[in-house]
């Protein structure tokens, strides 16, 4: 059986990220693989403490590159603290958004210069991408919906909600979504469009036959 994949799931506002996450890293376990499930931005000590400055305030907070530099500094906390060291030991990682989120928010979105998100990339990265990577496409008015949906059910008297990006206008949310759609078409051979505008289950199996395919395991 194949070790150490790194599995990202990638699209836009209300498309079912999170809770696919977690059905896919309880797929691999019960297939017996060791599975650490993550998220960008976090997944670290450090990095979570910046997603706090990312997802949440003002709209307009940030100047877009500063924005992308943040978002860079997050992930080089999570690469070297959590994300390289599970893939050593032989272990599954399974993260909620990575690198693509950044050129598709900060880069399609906000219009941050495609070569200054290069150079970011492969200064912390490197050479080091996803085995695999999941964008879950949506209608941007379903999935917005949807998010403000789970984000009214939240309840967030606090004031702390992570609704900044939901809370960008459409014409952003429509660039996002065909940053995401442009990503898949120039890099196939990586990356996986799912239909995320479907019941849980419809997308999970979905989700499930694609890595199970890719990676050899028993589609069951």
């Amino acid at each position: 059986m194949a070790k150490s994949k790194f599995i990202t799931l990638e699209g836009g506002e209300g498309s079912g990220k999170s809770t696919q996450v977690g059905l896919l890293a309880d797929k691999l376990a019960a297939a017996g693989l060791e599975v650490v499930r993550t998220r960008e931005p976090g997944g670290s000590d450090g990095a979570e403490l910046i997603r706090g400055l990312l997802v949440s305030g003002p709209t307009g907070r940030w100047d877009p590159v500063t924005e992308a530099l943040l978002h860079y500094a997050a992930r080089r906390e999570h690469l070297t603290r959590t994300v390289w060291p599970a893939l050593d030991r032989g272990a599954w990682v399974v993260s909620d958004r990575f690198a693509d989120s950044t050129e598709a928010y900060q880069g399609a979105g906000l219009g941050v210069d495609k070569a200054v998100l290069t150079a970011l990339y492969q200064q912390v990265v490197g050479a080091f991408k996803p085995d695999l990577t999941l964008i879950l496409d949506i209608p941007v008015e379903v999935g917005l919906d949807r998010a403000n949906a789970r984000m009214a059910g939240d309840g967030d008297e606090g004031g702390t909600a992570e609704d900044r990006y939901e809370r960008m206008d459409l014409d952003f949310h429509d660039k996002l979504r065909l940053g995401f759609l442009d990503i898949a078409a120039r890099e196939p051979e990586r990356c996986a469009i799912v239909n995320a505008d479907a019941s849980i289950d419809a997308v999970h199996n979905a989700i499930w036959m694609t890595v199970a395919s890719r990676f050899g395991l028993d589609v069951r």
